[in-house]
């Protein structure tokens, strides 16, 4: 009798590994790597999913956690993943080498309801523990590279960069190009070192107290001035103007080498395990696809990022058609360059796409991610965004962590103001995930009447598995 393959691959530890370089991963949910670090350098925990070789010791509370052996199954290896690249920005793992790959070219089909994000596309199985889920979240990334965002890069050859009075320098070069631009850091009173929050062009939520900010021009990494501005940017300096990767995903990128340069320079007083990032509507929406492709980003806090960011494209559709004025993929992608070119065949056939909004969000997860959103503006797609967002803390159910993920939606304020009401929600985030402190994040909450129309059973025919 044939035996009937129903578990994807897992992932076999080898038995010794080299030792991982300055800066290297080392460990966390998923890893099959070494776990174990240069001389001078120490693995330290930066969060359930990536530990990282630091300077000096660690104390005993950051050691990394270590990965369960998975049990191997009869499935035989699937070939390793070729494009598009691993979310790393070159600082985490490629995919695993025995995760499926995704087929040279794929066959999609219609699916009218948010996909299920616990079913492999490659090939139909079903995720059921945390190791496959690692494989999934990979495959998701590819799918998204793929068919809306455009290839996230790895690290750069090389990445340098000085800190000094409140400006961090970034050098990049690669294949012979070289680009720099700058941070700003501004750094509360105090012992420190300081949590800090990455925010694209500036903050638009209020400063937590003893938080340091980062800010940065993501126009000088790829431009959003329209439609015409594709290509424009140093990103594309180093990579060529006819590189796929959307603004989003180069905004992305000079998040990770803001990281990468944060990690080599002194002076900036900054916890390396403590960051977050942020950015409010076309700049929320980067903040998201930034927490989603950098692992080494705790918090995520995208504010009112509406269609393309927090918003499901097939929502966003069923809103338009009930005669609702929100933005849509077959509207928003001749707007401007938010999107890769090869999204374009797609967002008047939305239902082939094999994922969905409420995905990317579940490559964030099991880390941070708060949803910071507006009921009072039809365009944003408030709807949209609940329903997709409140779907996509069921990967985080999944994953054992719900109340690492909340959503606070609240109306009657201008685009991009933030109301006193969802300051508790904000607290709740920024002192759990930044501070280390105790306090209730399970935060699924709309002022819109009814849930805004929201019914799961309208949009979800899969179940949620507890992943072991």
């Amino acid at each position: 009798m044939a035996l009937k393959l129903s578990l994807v691959a897992l992932c076999l530890v080898l038995p010794a590994f080299a030792q991982q370089p300055l800066y290297a991963q080392c460990g966390g949910i998923g890893w099959n790597d070494g776990t174990s670090c240069v001389s001078g350098a120490t693995c330290n925990k930066l969060n359930d999913w990536f530990s990282q070789c630091l300077p000096g010791s660690a104390p005993p509370a950051t050691t990394p956690t270590p990965t369960p052996t998975p049990t191997p199954t009869s499935t035989p290896p699937a070939s390793t993943p070729t494009t598009p690249t691993s979310t790393s920005g070159g600082t985490q793992p490629t995919s695993p080498a025995n995760c499926p790959a995704l087929p040279a070219n794929p066959t999609l089909k219609s699916v009218a309801k948010l996909p299920d994000p616990f079913t492999f596309f490659s090939n139909g199985t079903r995720v059921t523990t945390k190791a496959q889920w690692d494989c999934r979240r990979e495959e998701i990334s590819q799918l998204f590279q793929k068919y809306e965002l455009g290839t996230y890069p790895p690290k750069p050859s090389s990445v340098t960069g000085s800190f000094s009075g409140g400006n961090l320098t970034i050098n990049v070069s690669d294949s012979g190009k070289s680009i720099s631009f700058t941070a700003t850091v501004t750094t509360p009173s105090g012992a420190g070192p300081f949590p800090a929050i990455i925010a694209y062009g500036g903050m638009s939520i209020p400063t937590p107290a003893g938080v340091s900010v980062i800010t940065f021009n993501n126009n000088d990494i790829a431009a959003q001035d329209s439609a015409s501005s594709r290509g424009q940017g140093k990103f594309y300096t180093i990579y060529g103007s006819g590189h796929s990767a959307s603004a989003m995903t180069a905004w992305a990128w000079g998040v990770s080498r803001i990281v990468d340069v944060l990690e080599i320079t002194t002076g900036h007083n900054i916890n390396l395990q403590k960051l977050a990032v942020t950015g409010c509507s076309r700049n929320g929406k980067g903040a998201l696809v930034a927490g989603a492709f950098e692992k080494r980003i705790a918090l995520t806090i995208p504010q009112e990022s509406g269609s393309g960011g927090a918003g499901c494209w097939r929502i966003s559709d069923a809103m338009l058609q009930s005669g609702i004025d929100t933005q849509t993929a077959s509207e928003i992608v001749g707007e401007n360059v938010w999107f890769s070119t090869a999204f374009a065949q797609y967002v008047n056939q939305v239902p082939v796409l094999p994922f969905d909004h409420h995905m990317l969000a579940g490559l964030v997860a099991p880390r941070a991610l708060l949803i910071i959103d507006n009921t009072g503006i039809d365009w944003l797609g408030p709807e949209s965004v609940f329903g997709c967002m409140k779907t996509a803390n069921k990967i985080y159910q999944a994953l054992g962590v719900a109340d690492s993920m909340g959503v606070s939606q609240v109306g009657n304020h201008n685009h991009c103001a933030f109301p006193s009401s969802e300051q508790p929600d904000l607290d709740a985030f920024i002192n759990k995930f930044l501070k280390g402190q105790s306090t209730n994040t399970n935060i699924i909450k709309t002022d819109g009447a009814n849930d805004l129309g929201f019914v799961d059973s309208d949009w979800i025919d899969w179940t949620v598995p507890t992943l072991t």
